[in-house]
Formats: structure tokens, C-alpha cells, sequence
């Protein structure tokens, strides 16, 4: 989480300079979602292998009885961003998208963070006892 937290800085800093490179902006994004949702698989001993696919690991969440985090229907649309966008080394499809909504990825982000902590903090609070 605190790696996510690195990431959504860099995100919050740059979304607003519209000389930054969507590029960019979309990497920190998904590298955020992407570090709260294995933490939260993590967290809950769900294996999830060495893999950037948002879509997949939010599949692996709902295999496992984990509430979806918010955005979960868009969020896959941030994977592209992971590798392929970075270094340009992967194959053409699946393209990240013409334009990045700068605002929504950092809104996304934030509510992003916000289910994972709800869900860590959740898992910490001891049962309660009648």
C-alpha cells in the first residue's frame, strides 16, 4: 500500500501538467490500482503470479469473495499502461486508450486506495463478541 501511495503522489503531481505524457500519467495510475489489488489478494492469501492484467486480478478477487473495488468495470482499461505504453514492447492490442481522462484516473485512484485500506483495516478489527 505504501508503494500505491508512492504512486498516486506521483499521479497527483503530474495529472495537472499538460506537458506530462499520457504515458506517464496512465502508468502511475495502474501501477497504483494494480498494488492495491494485490495487496488486498495478498492480504487474503489469494495467489496472483507476476502479472500487470487489471482484469484478471480483479477476477481473482471475485473468485475469492472480495467486494469489487470501485471502477472495476473501467479499470482494465489501465492495464495497457503497465508495460506496453512504458517501454513499447509488447504487442499492438490491447492499445491503451486515444486519450486518457486525467481526472478520472486520478479519481479512480484515490477511491482505489480508499477500498483497499476500508478492506486491510476491516481484516484487522478483531470479531465481534456478544
Amino acid at each position: 500500500m505504501e508503494k500505491a501511495a508512492e504512486d498516486q503522489y506521483v499521479l497527483e503531481r503530474l495529472a495537472e501538467d499538460a506537458k506530462a505524457p499520457q504515458s506517464v500519467i496512465g502508468f502511475h495510475a495502474q501501477q497504483a490500482v494494480e498494488k492495491c489489488l494485490k495487496a488486498i489478494l495478498a492480504s487474503r492469501c489469494v495467489p496472483y503470479g507476476r502479472t500487470h492484467d487489471l482484469a484478471g486480478l480483479i477476477d481473482r478477487l471475485r473468485k475469492a469473495g472480495i467486494p469489487d473495488p470501485p471502477d472495476a468495470g473501467r479499470l482494465p482499461v489501465l492495464t495497457p499502461y503497465a508495460v506496453e505504453s512504458r517501454y513499447g514492447d509488447l504487442p499492438p492490442e490491447p492499445r491503451p486508450p486515444a486519450a486518457l481522462d486525467r481526472q478520472w484516473a486520478r479519481e479512480c485512484v484515490v477511491r482505489t486506495l480508499a477500498w483497499a485500506e476500508r478492506l486491510l483495516a476491516e481484516q484487522k478489527k478483531p470479531p465481534h463478541k456478544p
